[in-house]
C-alpha cells in the first residue's frame, strides 16, 4: 500500500520510499464510537509529498488502507507512525 506525506516527514525527498508502520489510536469524534479496526496497523510505503494546502494530515492513506485499520465512516484519525524496515521489492517471472 502506498500514501503521501506531509512537508514535514517528506523531508526534501529524504522519505519517498521509505515504508511507515501506520497505527490507528482513535477517532476525532466524528459519530464513529470506535473508528479503529482489529490490529490498527497498516505498513505503507510512501511516493509522493501531499500538497502542502491539500493534505489532510501527517500521513495522507489512500482509501484501501485507511480502510483497512479504521471505519472509512469516519474521514480522519489519530494516527502514531514509525519507521518500518523497507520491503524488499521481487519480480514475478514466468518460467
Amino acid at each position: 500500500m502506498i500514501a503521501a506525506v506531509s512537508g514535514a516527514i517528506w523531508n526534501s525527498g529524504a522519505a519517498c520510499e521509505r515504508c511507515y508502520q501506520v497505527t490507528c489510536l482513535s477517532g476525532m469524534n466524528l459519530g464513529i464510537p470506535k473508528p479503529c479496526r482489529g490490529s490498527a496497523s497498516v505498513v505503507v510505503k510512501i511516493v509522493d509529498r501531499c500538497p502542502a494546502n491539500a493534505c489532510r494530515g501527517t500521513i495522507d492513506l489512500l482509501q484501501e488502507a485507511f480502510a483497512s485499520m479504521a471505519d472509512p465512516n469516519e474521514r480522519a484519525i489519530n494516527i502514531c507512525y514509525q519507521k518500518y524496515k523497507n520491503l524488499v521489492p521481487f519480480n514475478l517471472r514466468k518460467y
